[in-house]
């Protein structure tokens, strides 16, 4: 593994991590190497190749060319403490194949009751299928997770913010915890990225990220992504191998031409996503905004004491009104788009309704709730879109 070159920032490292000479061979980007087989000079340097440690080496196009290489390892020198890191066609592949790689039949999973709504499928479908018994908490427990760990329990999950309300949990005071008991510990990290959150540093075991949002920052590619520290590598890539796991070189190459700018977009993002969100605050309609950075944000004192700055994304709650009132804001808006994922170049506001989602904690709001995706919009603009948004809300209610 090339080691992380701490004397250099993270937003320097985005820009210069996995760029080996040997790679680029002369230009700025490492070029996209699209291959599926690969061919040998003779047998006996075939049998040699399949004999041999495949990392970063040709061998077979599912285990990757420089392409995937250089963002996997330009990943990797983000987070301090990492020793590889292993690529995704999505988010959502990369923590399904994380779980399945520390969990067997029998074991036992703690998954936050604020994590990610396929995160929460995956447990409640196929791990529950392969006998994995899940546990919902609270994702505020902080070290007092301990009590819900038994003799059984290999991973403990986290989501920091969580999907939807944003609560941000203790990780440093819930990974000591972990690592005491011999639990692995997997995060996802997707919101902060390790620009904002560097998890390995503060004693994650594995650190995944849905490149979708972020890191490809365009809105046109999907990608996923584990870190991992050395003790998990080998288990989390032999599993990775076995379930056929592999990214194309196009969208690998998308992901590394967005992570080049990712430190400059997320600060634009993390800033107007607050001017906004403060602004909400301040608003007839609105009864209370769920952003990290806010003051009477769950954990909000934890974001303030671990995390370097704000992402764009966050929700608010409405003062009351029906589904019919939210929608009239949402169908309004000129420069929000309605759709899934975040992470882009462009706005979105989506409905939301956490209480469906929730098992172990009661969730409860004093009316109906949007998700807003900050973009690079001018705030002012986005700002003017909301203004008239409200008063449709105001006008239904």
């Amino acid at each position: 593994m090339k080691p992380t070159d701490l004397s250099v920032s993270p937003a320097t490292r985005a820009v210069t991590g996995g760029r080996r000479p040997e790679w680029t061979t002369g230009v700025v980007n490492v070029p996209v190497w699209r291959a599926s087989t690969i061919l040998y000079d003779s047998v006996a340097d075939l049998r040699a190749a399949a004999g041999s440690d495949t990392h970063h080496r040709l061998f077979y196009g599912r285990r990757g060319t420089p392409t995937q290489w250089s963002l996997a390892e330009a990943l990797t020198d983000l987070e301090p403490g990492a020793h590889g890191t292993l690529l995704y066609p999505s988010g959502v592949a990369a923590i399904t194949t994380a779980l399945l790689a520390f969990l067997k039949p029998g074991d036992h999973l703690l998954l936050p009751d604020s994590a990610y709504d396929p995160t929460r499928a995956f447990a409640n479908g196929m791990l529950a299928a392969m006998g994995v018994a899940t546990t919902f908490y609270d994702p505020m427990i902080g070290a007092g997770i301990a009590g819900l760990m038994t003799d059984a329990t290999r991973v403990l999950f986290l989501e920091s913010p969580g999907s939807l309300t944003f609560e941000v949990q203790d990780v440093p005071a819930m990974a000591a915890v972990a690592r005491a008991r011999g639990v692995t510990t997997i995060l996802d990290n997707t919101w902060a990225t390790p620009l904002l959150f560097p998890a390995i540093a503060h004693g994650v075991d594995v650190t995944i990220m849905a490149c979708t949002k972020y890191v490809v920052g365009h809105s046109d590619a999907m990608l996923g992504s584990a870190t991992v520290v050395e003790s998990h590598w080998d288990r989390l890539r032999h599993a990775t191998y076995q379930l056929g796991q592999h990214v194309g070189p196009d969208d690998a190459a998308l992901g590394a031409r967005g992570l080049r700018t990712m430190a400059v977009r997320l600060k634009q993002h993390g800033e107007s996503s607050l001017a906004i969100a403060r602004w909400l605050a301040a608003q007839d309609g609105v009864a209370r905004v769920l952003h990290p950075a806010l003051p009477g944000c769950p954990g909000h004192d934890l974001f303030v004491r671990d995390f370097r700055g704000s992402a764009g994304l966050f929700a608010f709650v409405l003062d009351g009104g029906s589904d019919v009132a939210r929608a009239a804001l949402i169908d309004g808006l000129a420069l929000f788009g309605i759709g899934y994922s975040w992470g882009g170049f462009e706005s979105l506001a989506l409905p939301i309704d956490p209480q469906r989602h929730r098992t172990a904690t009661r969730w409860q709001a004093q009316g109906p709730m949007v998700r807003l995706q900050i973009g690079l919009e001018d705030p002012a603009d986005l700002i003017a879109d909301l203004d008239a948004g409200l008063a449709r809300f105001r006008a239904a209610r």
